[in-house]
């Protein structure tokens, strides 16, 4: 057999202390050359001003405008947020411009209710909110907050919007039930006021669509009985106290007995938007006694 001969490579090894050195005199000579070369005169530094600047450019226009885009976004987070706020108060004030009309509304209901406790202020008198009504466009029979409790009565007569709304037909401890005089199986014995001339009230919810109910029974022979004149109850009613404003006649019929006469009245209360009544502490037989 043959000896193999193994051949060693040589490595070329350079120690760090020379090549740091080599690596330092390389920098110090690229220095010179840039301090002492005239920067326009060299062919390089024009290929570099043909290539570098212009990309330097770019990049100059792409930082200014992410530069524009952040500034822009930051105000977008301040005007949402400012939107936001804005939402909110406005949600604030509407909810208190509802409570003011809100409190408006209910002082006009409270100020007309003062002027009809002062128009009957020979009777004593209780205020009571609606709670409840039968099924309708209008307040034909309704529930009370008031009852036995606060001093009411089955018969005391309820009023409000400047007249007769009718009166206590049911009641309990803390609640009393109101049939109002328009009502189908309401009658009430009224009386012109201007004549003297008595007739009945009678409900109809039919006529309230029309916005008024219907009188029957009027003797008019002096013909002073005309449209517009009031008509109040009467001091014959046995469950109504007297001269309590029910409305306006409005329309006028010569019966066919050519006696008696019959037709409208246009309700002085405004049966479609109750909400407040004055209850008269006193009933008709009370006062008769």
């Amino acid at each position: 057999m043959s000896p193999v001969i193994k051949r060693k490579r040589k490595k070329i090894s350079i120690p760090s202390e020379y090549l740091l050195l080599l690596l330092t005199g390389l920098c110090v000579v690229l220095m010179a050359v840039t301090f002492l070369t005239d920067y326009k005169a060299t062919p390089l530094n024009k290929l570099v001003g043909y290539v570098v600047i212009p990309f330097q450019n770019g990049i100059s226009r792409i930082g200014s405008w992410i530069s524009v885009r952040v500034d822009e976004l930051g105000e977008l987070r301040i005007v949402l947020q400012e939107n936001q706020e804005l939402k909110k108060q406005i949600d604030e004030l509407t909810v208190q411009n509802t409570q003011l009309q809100q409190d408006k509304y209910e002082l006009n209901n409270l100020r007309e209710l003062y002027k009809l406790d002062e128009q009957y202020s020979g009777y004593e008198k209780v205020g009571a909110r609606i709670i409840a009504r039968d099924s309708g466009n209008w307040f034909h029979a309704f529930t009370i907050d008031k009852g036995l409790d606060d001093g009411l009565r089955i018969d005391m007569n309820v009023i409000a919007g400047g007249g007769l709304v009718g009166r206590i037909v049911d009641i309990g401890s803390n609640w009393a039930k109101v049939n109002a005089i328009i009502n189908d199986d309401s009658n009430v014995s009224g009386m012109v006021l201007a004549s003297s001339d008595l007739l009945t009230v009678r409900g109809s919810l039919q006529l309230m669509k029309e916005g008024c109910i219907g009188f029957e029974q009027l003797t008019d022979s002096l013909e002073q009985v005309e449209v517009g004149v009031k008509v109040v109850t009467s001091n014959i009613s046995d469950k109504y106290l007297p001269s309590i404003l029910i409305g306006y006649i409005s329309e006028i019929n010569l019966d066919s007995n050519n006696i008696t006469k019959s037709g409208k009245i246009t309700p002085a209360v405004d049966f479609e938007h109750l909400e407040e009544v004055l209850v008269i502490l006193k009933t008709k037989q009370q006062i008769a006694d």
